[in-house]
């Protein structure tokens, strides 16, 4: 069965882990290592013959755009991860509809393809931020993949569908590609263990990623999302003072997570997040259209 293998394009400097000590107008003054840990990342996948969607954070695209064309040179698919990585339900609607219009924009100028998929930084599309999906609809999105259906302190909705559905609107009907969990029992309840990359690529073990994913594909009959971001395998990249828990969430197993993403696209066939839709039979729990 065919998985979204998906890439988060920002800077190390970008995530939501290190705000509150790198101030966004600094942006500039930082190290910009984006671009040629992207280019690593492209090699690799040339060398598994694997196409991926790439979610490109629009301060970025503006940066190197070269490397967005090269990108869709190379035949992977451009989405969206908006342009200035604000978290969605902090912005608020106004902002937020400027954010992705501009980085839309800004995407389809340097690619000369259209955009359709969105990606929210730091999956912050929650309970307090569903109105961003009927902005999206309106802005012409045809597919989302911000919904992480577990419970975390900074995104996550904890009961929504695990896996590709329509969800209805007012303004109208957009495919969502929920982040991949996995039902696992402890303590006589069950809970939704995330296997969907990004820290919890570089925390579990690489065949419990794995068998994970392939227990999606097989029993479930249902596609799986991996996910990670160039700066994850950038171990010599600069260090930012940080509180000990954004330290341990982004600088955790580093080194690793290059073996455990070869060890992965060995294993399991991937390919753009457009195309697992579009192969997607929507199993039991999508059959129907989903209103959140």
């Amino acid at each position: 069965m065919l998985n979204a293998l998906t890439i988060d394009v920002e800077d190390y400097f970008h995530v939501t882990a290190f705000e509150r000590h790198v101030r966004r107008d600094e942006w500039d003054s930082y190290e910009l290592r984006v671009a040629a840990n992207t280019y690593r990342i492209l090699d690799m996948l040339d060398e598994f013959d694997i196409r991926a969607t790439f979610f490109v954070l629009g301060w970025v695209a503006e940066r190197v755009p070269e490397m967005v064309r090269d990108i869709a040179r190379r035949g992977h698919e451009i989405a969206c991860h908006g342009y200035g990585h604000e978290l969605v339900y902090r912005i608020g609607p106004e902002r937020f509809r400027d954010d992705v219009r501009k980085s839309k924009a800004l995407l389809e100028d340097i690619c000369g393809e259209r955009v359709i998929g969105y990606r929210a930084p730091s999956y912050s599309i929650t309970n307090k931020s569903l109105w961003a999906l009927d902005i999206l609809v309106e802005e012409g999105f045809r597919y989302d993949s911000s919904i992480f259906p577990v419970l975390h302190d900074t995104y996550g909705i904890p009961d929504a569908l695990r896996f590709p559905h329509d969800i209805v609107r007012p303004s109208g009907v957009i495919k969502e590609f929920p982040l991949s969990t996995l039902p696992v029992r402890v303590g006589g309840k069950e809970h939704r263990l995330p296997i969907a990359g990004g820290g919890y690529l570089r925390l579990l073990p690489s065949w419990v990623i794995s068998r994970g994913m392939r227990r999606i594909n097989s029993v479930e009959r249902e596609p799986a999302v991996l996910y990670f971001h160039p700066w994850e395998i950038d171990p010599d990249q600069p260090r930012i003072r940080a509180g000990m828990k954004s330290r341990f969430r982004h600088y955790i197993n580093l080194h690793k997570s290059e073996a455990k993403l070869r060890y992965l696209m060995q294993r399991l066939t991937f390919g753009t997040m457009e195309a697992t839709l579009n192969n997607c039979s929507y199993g039991v729990e999508s059959a129907s259209v989903h209103a959140y």
